[in-house]
C-alpha cells in the first residue's frame, strides 16, 4: 500500500516548501520543472492557493508566500502562548497541583488536549496532548461551548447529537442547553462521569483579547473526593483562568 494517502496534498506542500526555500519568486513553469510535476496539476494547485491567499502572484506571474500564512502563524503562536501560560502560572496554585489539570482547545465538535499537569495519584484515564473527546461530554468542552449560541453548537454536529460514552452522558441538545445555561451563571462546568464513569471534572474557559474562548481548563477527581474539593477548586480554577485571560489581553469585568 502506498504511504502517500493524498498525493495532491503532498504536491501542495512540495510547492509551498519550494517557494519558501527559494531566494527569488518563481513562475508556475519553473515550479513544475523544479519539482518534476505536470504543469496542469501545478497550475491547478497554485490557483487554489491563490484563491485562499496562501500565495500571491506578482505582475511578472511569479509566486510569493501569501498573507493567509500569517493567520495560521498567529493562531499557532496564540495556541503555544496559552500552553506556556498554563505551565508558567499553574505552579502558583498548590490547590490545583494536587490534582490532574488539563488544558484543551475546541476543534469543531471535539476537545483536543493541549497540555496536562498530572496528579500524584493516577486517574486511569490518559490526558495525552492530541487526544480528542466529544466536547459535549467533557468539562472543558462544555465550558467553551457555553460561550456559543445553541444554533452554532447544533451546526457543529450537523443537528445530530453524539452518542454518549457512558450512561451518565447528556444525550440531546435540550439537556445540553440546560447545562450550558448553568455555566453562564457560575463559569464552572461539570463532567459528572459523562466521559468516564467514576471520574468527575470541573472546567472553565479562557478568553483572549477579542473575548473569544481560546481554551478550557479542567480539574479531574475521583468521584469520592469531588464533593469535598468542589468549592475550593472551582474558585481557584476561575482565578487561574482570569489570570491567564489578563495575560492574553482580555479586559475583565469585575465579578459581583
Amino acid at each position: 500500500m502506498s504511504t502517500t494517502a493524498v498525493p495532491a496534498l503532498d504536491k501542495t506542500f512540495q510547492i509551498l516548501d519550494l517557494i519558501t526555500d527559494s531566494s527569488q519568486p518563481l513562475t508556475a513553469a519553473h515550479i513544475a520543472k523544479q519539482l518534476g510535476l505536470p504543469r496542469s496539476s501545478t497550475h491547478n494547485i497554485l490557483q487554489s492557493l491563490l484563491s485562499k491567499h496562501v500565495v500571491y502572484k506578482d505582475t511578472d506571474n511569479r509566486f510569493h508566500l501569501g498573507s493567509y500564512l500569517m493567520y495560521w502563524a498567529g493562531k499557532y503562536a496564540q495556541q503555544q502562548g496559552v500552553i506556556q501560560l498554563f505551565k508558567d502560572l499553574i505552579v502558583q496554585y498548590p490547590v490545583l497541583l494536587q490534582h490532574t489539570v488539563t488544558l484543551s482547545k475546541l476543534d469543531l465538535g471535539q476537545v483536543v488536549f493541549l497540555a496536562c499537569h498530572e496528579a500524584p495519584a493516577p486517574l486511569c484515564f490518559t490526558f495525552r496532548a492530541g487526544v480528542r473527546v466529544p466536547a459535549v461530554f467533557s468539562a472543558t468542552g462544555k465550558a467553551m461551548l457555553s460561550t456559543l449560541s445553541m444554533p452554532a453548537i447544533e451546526s457543529l454536529y450537523e443537528g445530530v447529537f453524539p452518542e454518549p460514552t457512558t450512561p451518565n452522558g447528556v444525550n440531546n441538545f435540550d439537556d445540553l442547553s440546560t447545562e450550558l445555561t448553568a455555566i453562564h451563571s457560575s463559569r464552572i462546568s461539570l463532567d459528572d462521569g459523562q466521559l468516564r464513569e467514576g471520574m468527575y471534572c470541573l472546567g472553565t474557559y479562557i478568553r483572549n483579547a477579542s473575548g473569544n474562548a481560546v481554551a478550557g481548563m479542567a480539574v479531574s477527581f475521583l468521584q469520592a473526593e469531588y464533593e469535598s474539593k468542589r468549592e475550593e477548586v472551582s474558585s481557584v480554577l476561575i482565578e487561574l483562568a482570569e489570570q491567564m485571560e489578563q495575560r492574553l489581553g482580555f479586559k475583565q469585568c469585575h465579578r459581583p
